[in-house]
């Protein structure tokens, strides 16, 4: 189903009264009052529930940088369930990172707080700011790792995958490249 600002296909809601939206989390930077990232993204999941009910929480990973960041990451996941249409949630969410002292800079770089929305129980959203499902959802073993352990049969609307499938193709194990054993010289 897509839904967007210019969309004329309708979207729907879980229950009469909200929406459910699984949020990605992550931190590599300290933060004056919260400390070590991992204790930042703690926070950041305690802060969700400004914006409705945080349902469930996945516990916070450590995970490699991507990108130019420099440092290790600290990444989660929640489910929330909140009044807000996907633009509005997305508003909210970058005034929560702001509030936490991320400053707009290099894509990809070291930051205090992360929040992206993974997945919307409305399936599909699409507008010049707004990708749901995130776009790099199938390929962030970050992002899907810890969702193993809240959400791993939500569905991706991708493909119509749950959260186990993307995580079991990102994760598969793969077999090395074969050389020829002889090359006939």
């Amino acid at each position: 189903m897509i839904a967007g600002p210019n969309s004329t296909v309708g979207w729907r809601r879980t229950s009469d009264l909200s929406e459910s939206y699984l949020i990605a989390l992550g931190s590599n930077r300290r933060h004056g009052e919260h400390g070590r990232p991992h204790a930042v993204v703690h926070a950041a999941m305690e802060e969700l529930s400004a914006l409705g009910t945080v349902r469930d929480r996945s516990p916070v990973i450590a995970s490699a940088p991507v990108g130019p960041a420099q440092r290790r990451f600290a990444n989660a996941v929640a489910v929330l369930e909140t009044d807000l249409l996907p633009p509005d949630l997305l508003r909210k969410l970058k005034r929560l990172e702001h509030a936490f002292g991320r400053r707009r800079g290099q894509a990809w770089g070291d930051r205090v707080l992360d929040l992206d929305i993974a997945l919307w129980s409305g399936g599909t959203w699409r507008s010049r700011d707004l990708a749901i499902p995130h776009r790099g959802l199938a390929a962030r073993g970050f992002v899907l790792d810890p969702a193993m352990a809240i959400a791993s049969d939500w569905q991706a609307v991708t493909g119509g995958l749950a959260l186990r499938h993307l995580h079991a193709r990102l994760t598969r194990p793969r077999p090395l490249p074969r050389e020829p054993l002889w090359s006939g010289r």
